[in-house]
């Protein structure tokens, strides 16, 4: 019976200490003052405002390298931190007008006024001339909606013209089928020679301003073997003003997305022909992302990956104070303080994870995921082994709240994960502030999720702990109104990093638990991503 007796109490003993060492996980490792040390070096003006190819760049990869260095952290490919990303740098000039013609009456549009447009193409120069206009609804192929703008449509030699957003296959949220890059993606599918997007505010959720602005000056994209020759000759916009008097020439009046939502459109050619030109600048140059690992102990060869974007715009025109430098305290300085952060506090355990985690630092995001996107179609790690992507995008600056954003909740499992851990805290986990901006394709989350990866974006809620709901929406909508993408998101002393270590400390918890598992998150019924992941895992 003693001998009983002592194998009982050494049985509760250590069902209490295994109890405490997991409880210890589900503390918070990460503090609000060792992310705003990270952030005070990476948002500091010596980085020049962390742009790819300059300085900057060598700087940040380099403090972002020697901090996973110094934790022990393996290099994350083959050897190296860095993975190279190779870019080209188009800078193009459109002709002042687009000129169409083959209706009752020519029309003339004008650059900026009523037209923006682009090339990835890496030629000096390209042309649509007299290429025949065709209005092609939404430009969208979404099989698992039973819906097809391009049935029946050849459109090789013809520029398309189509609408922004999506003609509501989730009611008000986006699905990925409203996003822009999709719709130039897809006429490049079909071997579309131009396409052109309509701009309508409040579908796109922005003005014609952000369109106009984001065309001028030089632009990065990924390198590609075929010089981008695959992609439309002219990527365009254009003011819901113009469209609208272009398509009543051809006979198209009334609510255009209406007549494009009904389940029996047919494409229209509409018996014009558009004309118009881009010469470019070419440079080429390679940027970097920053890779570190921590070896699984009994898993190694799974992965959960934690990403952060980098970048920022660099040195820009000085605002009312003198400041040109725009160094993205907030947007991403504080996201990759966050990564750091979680690297050490996944380093410092007792317990090792039992899957590999990744940690990856990615340049270009600011210039279309660009950094992300490389890493999902140059994987260094096999996607259908990589369990989920874990990512941080200007986390708050106004303090801890009590809710938890998800970026486009309801996609995947992940969801589930975070209700998890912060329910027991008493926090609300809400979805997007605007389901119809389409925010889950805004950031390098959506890299992993276009190639099936289960990926979850987080933020801070807007209901502040410490000054309620409209506190905390009058500081988001100052930094949108007065911050974000400008000089003057800066560092402070006094910045207050709490909010971020709340983001950060769940996103630790989801990401252990992830990593001692055996089984797969997935994505919800009806995502767009679904069919991606299952055929990935099929070929395990």
């Amino acid at each position: 019976m003693k001998t009983t007796h002592k194998l009982l109490l050494l049985s509760l003993a250590s069902a209490l200490f295994a109890a405490c060492n997991h409880e210890s996980k589900n503390e918070k490792p990460i503090t609000a003052d060792e992310i705003k040390s990270h952030i005070a070096v990476l948002a500091n003006d010596s980085l020049m405002g962390r742009k790819p190819f300059t300085e900057g760049e060598n700087k940040s990869i380099a403090y972002i390298s020697q901090q996973f260095k110094s934790l022990g952290l393996e290099p994350g490919n083959k050897g190296s931190y860095y993975q190279e990303v190779p870019m080209v740098e188009i800078k193009g000039l459109p002709s002042a007008t687009m000129e169409i013609s083959g209706g009752k009456s020519p029309m003339t549009l004008h650059s900026l006024t009523d037209f923006v447009a682009s090339t990835r193409q890496e030629l000096n120069a390209v042309e649509l001339k007299n290429s025949p206009l065709v209005f092609a609804g939404y430009g969208v192929i979404a099989p698992e909606y039973h819906w097809n703008d391009y049935a029946g449509l050849d459109v090789k030699g013809k520029t398309v013209i189509v609408l922004v957003n999506d003609p509501g296959f989730k009611g008000d949220t986006m699905t990925y089928y409203g996003r822009w890059t999709y719709k130039y993606e897809e006429a490049a599918r079909q071997g579309a020679a131009g396409v052109i997007i309509v701009h309508q505010t409040k579908a796109a959720s922005y003005p014609w301003s952000v369109v106009s602005s984001s065309f001028t000056g030089a632009k990065l994209y990924l390198q590609q073997s075929d010089k981008h020759m695959g992609r439309c000759k002219i990527e365009s916009w254009i003011t819901e003003d113009a469209a609208t008097k272009l398509l009543a020439a051809a006979g198209i009046t009334g609510d255009i997305r209406a007549i494009a939502r009904k389940k029996d459109f047919k494409a229209v050619p509409l018996n014009m022909n558009v004309s118009v030109t881009v010469n470019n600048k070419l440079k080429y140059s390679t940027s970097h992302n920053v890779i570190a690992t921590l070896k699984g102990s009994t898993n190694p060869g799974e992965y959960i990956i934690y990403s952060a974007h980098w970048d920022h715009l660099g040195i820009g025109k000085p605002d009312a104070k003198g400041d040109s430098i725009y160094n993205g305290a907030v947007d991403n300085a504080d996201g990759v303080a966050s990564l750091i952060s979680m690297a050490k506090a996944f380093s410092t355990l007792k317990e090792k994870p039992k899957r590999s985690i990744i940690f990856l630092a990615v340049t270009g995001e600011e210039q279309g995921l660009l950094g992300s996107e490389y890493y999902a179609t140059h994987p260094v790690y096999p996607l259908n082994k990589t369990i989920a992507n874990l990512n941080m995008d200007a986390l708050g600056n106004y303090g801890e709240t009590k809710d938890i954003a998800i970026t486009g909740k309801g996609q995947n499992d992940l969801d589930d994960y975070v209700e998890k851990y912060a329910k027991p805290e008493g926090l609300d986990v809400v979805g997007d502030r605007k389901p119809g901006s389409g925010s889950y394709y805004r950031s390098d989350h959506f890299s992993f999720a276009k190639v099936g990866v289960p990926a979850l974006d987080m933020n801070n809620g807007d209901v502040s702990l410490a000054h309620g709901a409209d506190w905390g929406k009058k500081q988001q909508e100052d930094y949108t109104a007065n911050h974000y993408h400008q000089a003057s998101d800066n560092y402070t002393p006094d910045m207050d990093a709490s909010g971020m270590a709340q983001v950060a400390n769940l996103l630790f918890n989801v990401g252990y638990q992830l990593s001692n598992e055996t089984t797969y998150p997935g994505w919800k019924s009806g995502s767009e991503f679904k069919a991606v992941r299952e055929k990935s895992l099929s070929n395990h």
